[in-house]
């Protein structure tokens, strides 16, 4: 099968590779229809995630069509399905309480140790990112091997098109799940630093769960139109003191909540952004944390700080001080997508959430790598790349 697969910084290619084959009973095989380009992929891209090898197979955003179920999976051939991004086992510890992106059985024992040293538990697995989450080839392919089918994918009924319900499988819920963490309350005030699609979903989130005010904070001009398309109220950081500005749009107070949906590799040229990226370079700093940092102190005093952006390493200069003395609450963690996946495709089945808008590009998979370059250096213009195995290169 042809599969997009990772050769180093800046460098994927779409190249053959053995198709996958049913090992446990409880896996499916799938066809991919449709996958997608995550911001949380352009880390692997820019080399600054560990344990990626060359050759690994990129991707956790997918769905398609199941061709063979093993004889434990609840799955049947033919089903469409939606693949959640977090491996899960649905029996252990953490699956029973529904925090199925902290599995204790996904991530295989012989890798467990990669990240037990780092974190003090074993991260659970993922599909398609790096080897410290399990190794798993990923969904940027034609075929993917689906582990404890019976667990997580959600069957797509008749009537959705693919691009009603990708984002089923990491995006959505991530806003959502990042929104739930703000602990929103009618009349809120929620910033959201970083407009990329997690942002957005946020953003869409938050106004669905009662928020009285959004502001999204980013400096694309595309970005920041969809944001404000969406309702927000909108802050260039690029032309506007960001601390200043939720101070006068709050009344003096701060946000009640707020969201870093930016994660490790926050851009831009503060200080301590410009002394994260040096340490970043060589090697001895693995975490840009200027956004986590503003966003803990923009917040007002009692409020919450929701985390969906990813981290991976060590950050310094945090604002331990400032988070204690204004008694606020932190919740982060990889999204628990299996616990909202049927409440939010009802959700778009009523016409009460938009996933299509998110979509700017839709590309061959034997074009991945052009999707990943614009992705990664063309932001403004290409929002959301979704990679089509079964379609056609453009003639010329």
């Amino acid at each position: 099968m042809r599969a997009l697969t990772w050769q180093g910084k800046h460098d994927v290619r779409v190249e053959t590779v053995p198709d996958p084959e049913i090992v446990n009973p409880r896996d499916a095989i799938i066809e991919v229809t449709s996958t997608a380009i995550c911001g949380s992929d352009l880390h692997l891209y820019d080399g600054v995630i560990p344990g990626v090898l060359s050759g690994d197979i990129l991707g956790h955003e997918f769905m398609g069509r199941v061709v063979e179920a093993g004889p434990k999976s609840t799955l049947k051939k033919d089903q469409r399905v939606v693949v959640p991004f977090t491996i899960s086992c649905g029996g252990c510890f953490h699956c029973k309480k529904q925090q199925f992106s902290a599995c204790d059985n996904s991530n295989p024992a012989e890798k467990q140790d990669l990240t037990e040293m780092q974190f003090g538990h074993a991260v659970g697995g993922l599909f398609g990112y790096s080897h410290l989450a399990g190794g798993y080839p990923g969904g940027q392919a034609e075929y993917v091997r689906v582990p404890f089918s019976d667990v997580g994918p959600i069957v797509i009924p008749d009537g959705f098109d693919d691009d009603d319900v990708l984002f089923l499988s990491d995006i959505l819920p991530t806003g959502w799940m990042a929104a739930e963490n703000a602990d929103i309350e009618e009349g809120d005030t929620v910033a959201v630093w970083g407009c990329g699609p997690v942002g957005l979903f946020a953003v869409q989130s938050a106004l669905k769960m009662g928020a009285a005010q959004v502001i999204a904070i980013d400096h694309y001009p595309n970005r920041l139109r969809l944001a404000r398309q969406m309702g927000a109220k909108v802050i260039d950081y690029t032309q506007t003191h960001v601390l200043e500005a939720l101070m006068e749009m709050s009344g003096g107070h701060g946000p009640d909540a707020v969201i870093d949906a930016v994660g490790m590799e926050s851009h831009g040229f503060a200080p301590d952004t410009m002394m994260d990226n040096v340490k970043q370079a060589v090697g001895i700093g693995a975490d840009g944390g200027h956004v986590l940092r503003e966003a803990i102190l923009a917040c007002r005093k009692g409020g919450r700080v929701s985390v969906p952006g990813v981290y991976g390493g060590f950050l310094d200069k945090f604002p331990l001080g400032a988070m204690m003395e204004k008694g606020l609450q932190i919740r982060t963690g990889q999204t628990h997508v299996q616990r909202y996946t049927k409440e939010l495709l009802h959700r778009i089945a009523e016409g009460e959430i938009d996933t299509r808008f998110m979509i700017s590009h839709r590309l061959p998979l034997e074009q991945a790598a052009d999707g990943y370059h614009n992705f990664r250096f063309n932001q403004n213009d290409w929002t959301k790349v979704v990679l089509k195995p079964n379609m056609q290169p453009a003639a010329g």
